[in-house]
């Protein structure tokens, strides 16, 4: 479950650059699902788990209320050149792109996910309305160190200014 948290929040903020004419710089990114729904249900020992394995992939756990998580994300000036940026989920998450594409303002991607604790399969589409804004979607379905695991969450984000002071680059 642990893995999955941390999948289901990059691949929803990772795929905030898909357009190459998305504004570099500072990015406000919310996601809502049934999943992040049960974070106030999971003890502060498993959420500490949850945070320090985040930080083992180089990413911070997002403020989550409500059932939704919001994230500040840095998207550099590369990433936002970038056509289609599967090594982020690749390397990042130890799944594999099977399909990715993009087509004018939508990007799709596939993923395949088969490791120790996480083997499943996915689909994330973004579509951006203008460089400045976006809305997504994530399915998964997966089976998580023996427990089946279904999620489906829905994201937004919107540019907040050239300065990303306030968040780190992803990397």
């Amino acid at each position: 479950m642990h893995k999955y948290f941390i999948l289901l929040l990059g691949v929803v903020s990772s795929v905030a650059w898909a357009d190459n004419t998305i504004r570099a710089g500072l990015w406000e990114v919310t996601t809502k699902s049934d999943l992040l729904a049960l974070v106030p249900h999971i003890p502060t020992e498993h959420m500490q788990q949850i945070t320090n394995l985040a930080r083992q992939y180089g990413l911070e756990m997002p403020e989550i209320r409500n059932g939704a998580a919001t994230s500040m994300i840095c998207i550099t000036q590369d990433m936002s050149e970038q056509e289609i940026p599967v090594d982020l989920f690749e390397n990042q998450f130890g799944c594999d792109v099977k399909h990715a594409s993009k087509v004018r303002n939508r990007y799709q991607v596939d993923l395949v996910c088969d490791n120790a604790q996480f083997k499943g399969n996915g689909t994330a589409e973004v579509v951006f309305t203008n460089p400045e804004s976006f809305t997504g979607q994530a399915e998964f379905e997966s089976v998580v160190q023996g427990n089946p695991v279904y999620t489906r969450a829905e994201s937004r984000g919107r540019w907040i200014g050239p300065d990303c002071t306030l968040a780190q680059p992803l990397q």
